[in-house]
């Protein structure tokens, strides 16, 4: 698809002495799941904030729907649903009851329809509770059980899977995934969980000290970037320790589920796994990677190039 749903045009946003964003220019294109991404202080928040009209650009524009969001103001973002940072409900009412009002803003919603979107974030047994009682994860799915309600063709999420547990970030992601592939909904995802982001986006984006870095599909962008192996050893830190007296291993890191990450050639795993045995540790497990997190990791530290810099 080519059809380009929103548009940042020199997106810029200055405070005072400080650019949090420099002249940004993404595209994210009808029925896609769109990650942005970059490290805490890229100016990820600030970007959303600004496509959104919670706050006002220094310089720059964004087109939504083909409609420019400094000419059209908020009838730009009629068509749009978001969840930023921590959704805001009645505390002493229900679910239920806030979604009635905070749903029929515009006009009347029904009780069936709202019962249909509480039922699929998993939150139809507890539609009479008051929200107060709910923990974060459930405010999160409750706010995006809002959103739905206006059954809108873009949506922007902030982190939404922040403060759920496994079970709640893997039914988000299937959410997702159906909003997508079933309905067409395009979807921009912000979000630091990048294997997240790995499973379900379509393209990304990854901005550092609010400038673009890259842009472009995910698969394509993965094939630039560096081959790597994930080893599951024991002793993971002494192994790493070996491993960087070495000059052809000293990107080893420790992996956010233990294990050691190396980027190498697949052709020189053989005789990665030899030295580690030879050394008296015992592997597990030397699982060839190309992943989302070692691309971005290298990006941000400098060690790959950038498309757009």
């Amino acid at each position: 698809m080519t059809d380009i749903i929103l548009r940042t045009i020199n997106l810029t946003k200055r405070y005072k002495n400080r650019l949090a964003v420099d002249h940004l220019n993404i595209e994210v294109r009808q029925g896609e799941i769109f990650g942005f991404l970059g490290p805490n202080g890229a100016g990820k928040s600030t970007t959303i904030r600004m496509i959104l009209r919670l706050i006002f650009p220094t310089e720059g524009d964004v087109e939504i729907f083909g409609a420019s969001l400094k000419e059209a103001g908020h009838r730009a973002l009629e068509r749009v649903g978001a969840v930023v940072e921590k959704p805001a409900f009645y505390g002493h009412l229900s679910a239920l009851r806030n979604m009635e009002i905070l749903g029929g803003l515009q006009k009347p919603v029904s009780r069936r329809k709202i019962m249909k979107y509480l039922e699929r974030v998993e939150l139809a047994d507890r539609a009479g509770d008051p929200v107060k009682t709910y923990s974060h994860g459930m405010n999160q799915r409750l706010g995006l059980a809002l959103i739905l309600l206006k059954e809108p063709q873009l949506i922007i999420l902030d982190e939404p899977t922040t403060g759920l547990d496994p079970q709640g970030m893997k039914e988000v992601r299937e959410l997702i995934l159906e909003l997508s592939r079933e309905r067409g909904v395009t979807v921009l995802l912000s979000s630091h969980l990048l294997y997240e982001v790995e499973m379900i986006a379509t393209r990304m984006a990854i901005i550092h000290h609010g400038r673009l870095r890259v842009e472009g599909s995910v698969n394509d962008l993965l094939k630039k970037g560096p081959s790597g192996v994930l080893i599951k050893a024991d002793r993971p830190a002494e192994a790493i320790q070996f491993l960087k007296t070495n000059e052809s291993y000293r990107s080893a890191r420790i992996h956010s589920d233990g294990g050691i990450n190396i980027e190498l050639d697949q052709d020189s795993i053989p005789e990665l796994n030899r030295q580690l045995v030879n050394a008296g540790f015992n592997i597990k497990a030397l699982v060839p990677q190309r992943s989302l997190e070692t691309y971005f990791l290298n990006l941000i530290e400098g060690h790959e190039g950038a498309d757009n810099p």
